[in-house]
């Protein structure tokens, strides 16, 4: 799969950027990150329950690369992910409750019991296709915009 994915993924990315002017305005199923490297914004399906939470991307076999998976806690904590039953490779995006990035696992490996602990104060997890935070550059620093941080002193807000 990884390289059907590089073979679009500069279609895909750009893409990704130029749809910044329309998803301008917050909703429930998207995010936008930025950085110095520019913008990206994501289509997301919303966890927000425990037994949600605990499933997660589990057994399935494909993520379409403008999509990921948002984590939402009730409150900041410290989180640590795992891979166990996971089929597909995946970028860990670990973000505090104003929607800055404090840290990213990049490629966690399918089936890795190892946990992945993502830091302290963490209020959001953002899953995506392993090695796209990379390629992207999304990284420490980086900010997300959702309706989740703007209650909460969001540095992007909506």
């Amino acid at each position: 799969m990884i390289g059907g994915m590089a073979r679009f993924a500069p279609l895909v990315l750009a893409w990704m950027l130029a749809a910044g002017a329309a998803w301008a305005a917050c909703a429930p199923d998207r995010v936008a990150l930025r950085g110095a490297w520019g913008q990206a914004q994501f289509g997301v399906e919303v966890v927000d329950e425990p037994a949600e939470r605990a499933q997660g991307l589990m057994f399935r076999e494909t993520l379409p690369l403008s999509s990921g998976m948002l984590f939402i806690y009730d409150y900041p904590q410290p989180v640590s992910f795992w891979m166990k039953n996971t089929l597909i490779p995946l970028d860990m995006i670990f973000v505090d409750e104003t929607g800055l990035v404090r840290a990213v696992k990049h490629e966690a490996q399918p089936g890795d019991l190892t946990p992945i602990p993502g830091g302290d104060e963490i209020l959001v997890v953002l899953e995506i296709n392993g090695g796209l935070a990379r390629r992207l550059g999304i990284g420490p620093g980086s900010q997300m915009q959702h309706e989740v941080f703007q209650d909460r002193g969001a540095l992007w807000p909506c």
